[in-house]
């Protein structure tokens, strides 16, 4: 990729949330708990779910996949912006932003995916109960999983590649802590009418799809639900889907949010602020989501520090 004066981009510049001095320690300071938070709750999801073999569900399958994904969607971001931080550098290397562009979008589509397959997963399960265990045997598990990489993998694939056709000018700073695609589009040069049709028409087809899927099958399960003639049906019925339903909520919301103030913000250091819930936040809040109300994750989790407290005594004594 070329400047204006025909020179090559070595670099761009990430201007992250605040370039106050006095508030770096504080931003570094949140930033790393709230990451190490995020990964330390979904390992312990994932880690539940593989060591107790009574869940070894399709539920907690994709869970622990979306739990994985989660890991990966916030170590896109946050590790870069921590460095820059903590070395007081804004540079990222025009590789390094392109690869970053590439692997959030990959992992933000997976989130996306995933979710719609969880609600597939709950329609079958609440409409169907019967009938789950055939339609939701392994092989049907794992091509829906390969289907929901194989997708992002080309959504993220074609978007990255598009953005290396751009010439880009001698201004290379981003507003934002992470190369996030609209921004980066935003400083070229070259005509970017197409990388603008090919962005929001994959948006829509990407995103309106699997929020389809995911409309289609609660309004199924709210439909089955009403027809259960006892109350204590109905919660039980609600309650295997309330947990999803409520991270759905966060991600569409927090995403939706993201781009509306994109948009609207008449700064785009409030944009950047906004998209800390959408990267940051929601990523860090599943884990809890999950758990909290949910006495199998409780219970496996509980039986594995037990585990582990014995193992570990056993290896003293």
């Amino acid at each position: 990729m070329r400047q204006g004066n025909d020179t090559l981009i070595s670099e761009f510049l990430l201007l992250g949330l605040s370039e106050e001095p006095e508030l770096q320690p504080l931003i570094f300071g949140l930033f790393l708990s709230m990451y190490l938070i995020t990964v330390l709750g979904n390992l312990l999801i994932i880690l539940a779910v593989s060591s107790d073999s009574h869940l070894h569900t399709p539920m907690y399958f994709f869970l622990s996949n979306l739990s994985l994904v989660d890991i990966c969607f916030t170590s896109t971001t946050v590790p870069k912006m921590l460095w820059n931080i903590q070395t007081k550098s804004k540079a990222i290397t025009f590789k390094g932003c392109i690869t970053q562009l590439y692997f959030f979008l990959l992992f933000a589509g997976l989130d996306d995916f995933l979710l719609a397959v969880m609600a597939y997963d709950r329609y079958v399960a609440i409409c169907h109960p019967l009938h789950y265990m055939v339609i939701m045997n392994p092989r049907l598990c794992g091509l829906l999983v390969l289907m929901s990489w194989i997708m992002a993998v080309l959504n993220s694939l074609a978007q990255s590649l598009i953005v290396l056709r751009l010439s880009f000018c001698t201004d290379l700073e981003i507003p934002h802590f992470f190369c996030e695609l609209k921004e980066v589009v935003q400083l070229a040069c070259s005509d970017t009418f197409l990388n603008n049709m090919v962005m929001y028409f994959i948006t829509v087809l990407l995103a309106g799809g699997p929020l389809a899927g995911i409309i289609y099958s609660y309004s199924k399960i709210v439909s089955s639900i009403r027809a259960i003639p006892s109350a204590q049906g109905k919660y039980k019925a609600f309650s295997t889907c309330a947990s999803h339903l409520l991270v759905v909520s966060l991600f569409y919301c927090t995403s939706i949010g993201m781009y509306l103030s994109s948009a609207a913000a008449h700064s785009s250091h409030s944009s950047a602020a906004a998209s800390v819930m959408y990267t940051v936040v929601t990523p860090m809040l599943n884990p809890f989501i999950y758990s909290l109300r949910n006495k199998d994750i409780k219970r496996a989790l509980k039986k594995f520090f037990v585990m582990a407290g014995t193992k570990g005594t056993s290896i003293l004594r």
